[in-house]
């Protein structure tokens, strides 16, 4: 057999086929290496235990659940070269993608379950445990008849910026050689760094031009600001995603945080009484009050309307779906098993998924008639129709998000179906304590089945890209959710046990948002109607004049310090393509480039999972308002003006350095 150390993505893995060019992943269709195997399942598993416990934790904490996929890879990549196991590629490809069941799972979990418990209803194991585990299946059969659309039909429009760095991962650590010393100093130098700022606190992470007298002014009098999140790893996804659609998530946020938060002020500064939703005066208001009670709303409005363009734009694919189940489901055709079909384009017979489908949904539903406060046979039918409908239609929509950013924007979607739900639920006679329960168990359920279809396209673009047999990953995927699954109920409970959560406990800023807004509808409070509809409008205008609905309003319902420094990534990707009149030499370049930001995409990551270890034993063998920062005496300098200076100033030094290292080629 070919040896793998010489292996290396193809010319035309990242870019648009030409007429009549076929693209040849990195282990060909001809060729059998080993995937599944006792190796592969074990340390899949393994993994997707441990990251659910470390990202449960962290996103409790700051509401940020990292992506478990790249470190997970490089974990699996190095064990395999540790172990000198031969031909591993596969074998990574399988482990990552069952191990990054953890992150995907925790984040259906932490974005709602424990709102429950902040509104004073307490859950159970089983609750928690069934509503991230039927979610997720939901997720995984949803996604698998738009597979070969997103992978291989769009092959070269979207940039996967997630699946490109673990990709990178992968291929770098089988490899070996230049490649991976390029990757590994990379994530060494994004390591540090981002472990300097989350857990030594040696300069700030969101640095602000509020900082300075000039940007207070601004900020105070004209509520113009500008917040930029100066990580080494959301630097690198800017580069990878590229100037074009970081610019338009960029525009969204300065369309937010430039006009309408300053409109918004000056249209209320001289109201004295709180407008609703909010429960302060504008005049009184800090910018990101502003954004969080008004302009956000309208992202969230876009976010949905964009999707439903989507899905009318994307309906032959969706009825071709269709089509291709009903054949199977009546025999006229057979897919995924017979001899002509390649093995990696194989997927679950789409008989088995629309068998798989129904069952989950009778378990959806008997979820509901006995495990949600025993709801009576019309409101368990209710709750299905509303997870079914909305999982399905989002689906596409969070897949396409994180093709296009690497960023789901699964709390947005969450929290219109909470509003939806809400309004449906009042409608047939659930309300109070036990329509708030209804409601964030069905929130439970259709966010975990987004977040799960979103993360699991870059599982099968990976795959595509190196040839892994996608039955082989639709079909262990499963496994995987079900041990995270069951971790993620251990630990919310174990969590909540420990800290408890809301004000004076683990934050839960995403769970503790939905409970705010679901509280008043359930009570029969209205909802921001008119600031959706404003976001539907702008989504649709957006679409007419050929910008990306989607994208532009992510930059919107984001904060705008996660969205700058994809620009600025996307700014030093784009002077890198025009550094030398030399196309050869660009190429090389922008290639070494993309490795340099999947190092710092898989530094960041690694050193968020190690700092959310450390941080959680410190509480539990120290104290429990132990930190890193707490420890060394930095707290206090990390969100000083001097902490933000010098964050800005190691953010201007880091754009250098990745501009630098990608342009050390030279002719």
């Amino acid at each position: 057999m070919e040896n793998l150390a010489q292996i290396k993505l193809p010319e035309n893995a990242y870019r648009k086929l030409k007429d009549g060019e076929e693209f040849i992943p990195v282990i060909p269709d001809g060729k059998i290496v080993p995937e599944v195997t006792r190796y592969s399942l074990i340390w899949g598993l393994f993994y997707s235990v441990l990251f659910s416990m470390a990202a449960a934790y962290l996103g409790l904490k700051i509401g940020q659940v990292f992506e478990a996929a790249i470190p997970i890879a490089i974990l699996a990549a190095g064990m395999s070269v540790l172990l000198k196991r031969k031909n591993a590629l596969q074998e990574n490809v399988i482990i990552q993608s069952i191990g990054s069941s953890s992150g995907v799972i925790v984040a259906g979990a932490i974005f709602t379950i424990p709102g429950l418990y902040i509104l004073g209803i307490h859950v159970s194991f089983l609750q928690i445990f069934l509503a991230s585990l039927l979610g997720g299946f939901l997720g995984i059969l949803f996604l698998i008849p738009f597979r070969r659309y997103f992978v291989k039909e769009m092959h070269g429009e979207f940039p996967f910026p997630e699946a490109t760095a673990t990709t990178e991962v992968l291929i770098a650590g089988e490899g070996g050689g230049d490649q991976a010393k390029v990757l590994v100093s990379a994530a060494i130098v994004g390591g540090i760094y981002d472990f300097c700022v989350s857990g030594f606190g040696f300069w700030k992470e969101v640095v602000s031009t509020q900082v300075f007298h000039w940007g207070q002014v601004l900020s105070d009098k004209m509520k113009l600001v500008l917040k930029i999140n100066i990580g080494a790893a959301v630097t690198g996804l800017g580069y990878i995603v590229g100037l074009k659609y970081s610019l338009i998530i960029a525009c969204g946020s300065f369309l937010a945080w430039w006009v309408l938060i300053p409109v918004v002020y000056f249209i209320g500064q001289n109201v004295p009484e709180s407008i609703y939703p909010a429960t302060i005066a504008i005049k009184d208001m800090a910018p990101q009050d502003i954004f969080s009670n008004y302009v956000r709303h309208i992202g969230i409005g876009g976010i949905a309307a964009a999707g439903i363009i989507g899905i009318l734009k994307s309906s032959k694919i969706i009825a071709g779906a269709f089509k291709l189940a009903g054949k199977e489901l009546f025999g006229g055709i057979q897919t995924g098993e017979n001899n002509t079909e390649k093995r990696t384009q194989k997927d679950i017979k789409m008989k088995w998924v629309t068998i798989l489908l129904l069952l989950t949904f009778v378990a959806v539903f008997i979820f509901f008639l006995f495990g949600v406060v025993e709801l009576n046979f019309w409101h368990a039918i209710v709750g299905l129709l509303i997870v079914v409908v909305i999982a399905f239609l989002f689906t596409t929509v969070a897949a396409r998000a994180i093709a296009i950013v690497g960023t789901n924007p699964v709390s947005g979607m969450t929290l219109m179906t909470l509003i939806l739900s809400s309004v449906i639920l009042v409608k047939v006679g659930l309300k109070d304590e036990q329509g708030m329960l209804a409601a964030l168990i069905i929130g439970g359920v259709v966010c975990t089945a987004l977040s799960m279809a979103g993360a699991f396209v870059s599982d099968l673009k990976i795959g595509y890209w190196l040839g892994t047999t996608p039955k082989k990953q639709e079909s262990y995927k499963f496994l995987g959710t079900l041990f995270a699954a069951a971790s993620v109920g251990v630990v919310i409970l174990v969590l909540y046990k420990t800290y408890g959560f809301g004000p004076g406990g683990l934050e839960a800023p995403q769970a503790s948002a939905m409970a705010a807004v679901l509280k008043p509808l359930m009570t029969g409070a209205p909802a921001p109607w008119m600031l959706y509809l404003a976001g539907v409008f702008l989504a649709i205008i957006l679409e007419l004049i050929g910008v990306p609905p989607l994208a532009f309003a992510l930059g919107m319902y984001l904060p705008i310090y996660l969205n700058t420094p994809l620009l600025a990534g996307g700014l030093v990707s784009h002077f890198v393509g025009k550094s030398s009149k030399n196309e050869d030499l660009v190429k090389k370049r922008k290639e070494r480039g993309t490795l340099i930001a999947s190092g710092f995409i898989a530094g960041g990551a690694i050193m968020g999972v190690l700092s959310a270890f450390i941080v959680f034993f410190g509480k539990q063998l120290i104290d429990q308002s132990w930190t890193l920062m707490t420890a060394i005496g930095t707290e206090h300098w990390a969100e000083s003006s001097g902490g933000e200076i010098v964050g800005f100033v190691m953010f201007v030094m880091l754009l250098i350095y990745l501009y630098w290292d990608s342009t050390r080629i030279k002719e």
